[in-house]
Parts: C-alpha cells; structure tokens; sequence
C-alpha cells in the first residue's frame, strides 16, 4: 500500500508533470504556484464545475478577497475564528483577507429588496480564501493557507429547507464520483464556541440528519464538532493510504 501510495503522491507527480510548485521559501508555507499545465488542468475542472452548478440553478458571482474587519465582526468570524484569519490595515481602516465566502454572499443577497418568488437564490462562486494554518498541519494540495473553492450559498424558505440540502448532497456526490473518490459522512453539532440560540441549532441539525436519512446514507455523528455558525454534513474523502481528510 504505502508504494502504491508513493507513485500517486501528488507532490511528487506536480514536480514531474510540471503543474505547481509549492511554497517557494520567498512566499511562505501553505501558498501553491500553479504552473501553465497546472493551470490548464485547473480551468478544466472549473469549467466542469460551473457547468454542473448552472445546469442545478445557480447564478455566478464574484465578490473581493479582503473585506472590512467591522463585517467579520459582524458575522462572529472575528470572535470565533480570528486565529485562523488574515489581518490587514490600509490607511485608517482594518480589512480582513477572506477565510470564507459567506458574509460576502449574504451582502449580494442584501443589496436590493427580494421577493419570495426569486427563492431559492443559490450563489456560486469559485471564491479564493486564505486561511492561518499551523505549521505543522500543512500537507501538498490537501492542507493549504490559499485555496479556490467552488463555494455556493443558498437562500431559501423554511419550507424547501429539506429538499435544498437533499439537493446539494446529491450535486456533491454526482462530482464526487466522477473522479472515482472513496468518501464517508459525518454529520456535526454545535461547539463549545457558538452562535444563535439552541432553537435555530436544533432545527437545523435536524433537517441535515433527515436529509441524510431520506437519502439512505449511512453517517457518523459528532455532537459538538460543526462550525460556529452551524451544524454541517462532512465528505470525508480516502486517499491511497487509507487517511480520511475533510472534502465538501
């Protein structure tokens, strides 16, 4: 297994096939260089990728990678994940590099009044993110401080609720599996640092847990492992040694 696992590294297939190069000491650790092929490569899977979300109604948007520190304050990032952040000043105002895309979505989401009839609006953006990872946590491509993700939030009513996430569970599969990954769920509750009341956590745990169960998927529980701001469905994904790293 672990020489099979050596002829996949993708460390050491990037260097060969000429795709990236990673963390030129000049840069600093966690940031990746994609090279001309790498970048070919890349525009592939990204066209895959919009394809598929537009053809599942999504609508593209682009939004800034710094934002002010007063809105990360706001969405509870700056007290709750601001080991993990980038900060930066600019004359007399303090910014953020972005570790995530969603106070940037709820903005769009918020610049004009909406109608019931424009819902579900579903945001997609392949939205580059920087995030404070330690040291000694980083590995290749799999654990990265700057990464693009094909990121999507979805605003919708309380009665579509189920079907949306049913929806994007099964969007996550179709991709998945067209590369051939082995993966596994987790389903995540609310941790010890946390916003919103226990009413709006237990609702939402339940429609991710009857999400899973009406889509016959089997999955592990971890009470108090989700995000912050919510309770979340994990895609453990399986490399050639059989390690599990968290995917969508």
């Amino acid at each position: 297994q672990l020489e099979e696992a050596k002829k996949r590294d993708h460390r050491k297939l990037g260097k060969e096939l000429e795709l990236f190069v990673m963390f030129p000491e000049e840069a600093g650790p966690g940031l990746v260089f994609y090279l001309p092929k790498g970048v070919a490569l890349r525009r592939i899977l990204e066209e895959l990728s919009i394809r598929e979300h537009l053809k599942h109604g999504y609508v593209q948007v682009m939004t800034p990678h710094i934002l002010k520190l007063d809105l990360w304050a706001t969405s509870g990032h700056l007290a709750n994940y601001q080991e993990n952040m980038f900060l930066i000043r600019g004359g007399d105002e303090e910014f953020a590099v972005k570790p995530m895309n969603c106070p940037a979505h709820i903005l769009i989401y918020k610049s004009k009044r909406r109608s019931y009839r424009e819902l579900p609006l579903r945001l997609y953006e392949l939205g580059t993110v920087y995030r404070y990872e330690r040291s000694g946590t980083m590995h290749g491509l799999l654990r990265v401080r700057g990464m693009t993700q094909d990121d999507a939030h979805i605003f919708c009513p309380v009665n579509r609720l189920q079907e949306e996430i049913q929806n994007v569970i099964q969007l996550t599969v179709s991709l998945l599996q067209r590369f051939g990954f082995q993966y596994t769920f987790t389903l995540k509750g609310k941790p010890e640092k946390s916003i919103g009341s226990e009413e709006i956590w237990e609702k939402a745990l339940n429609a991710l847990d009857m999400a899973l169960n009406r889509l016959n998927l089997p999955y592990e529980f971890y009470p108090s492992d989700g995000a912050f701001y919510g309770p979340k469905i994990d895609f453990l994904l399986r490399d050639a040694l059989g390690r599990e790293w968290q995917g969508s």
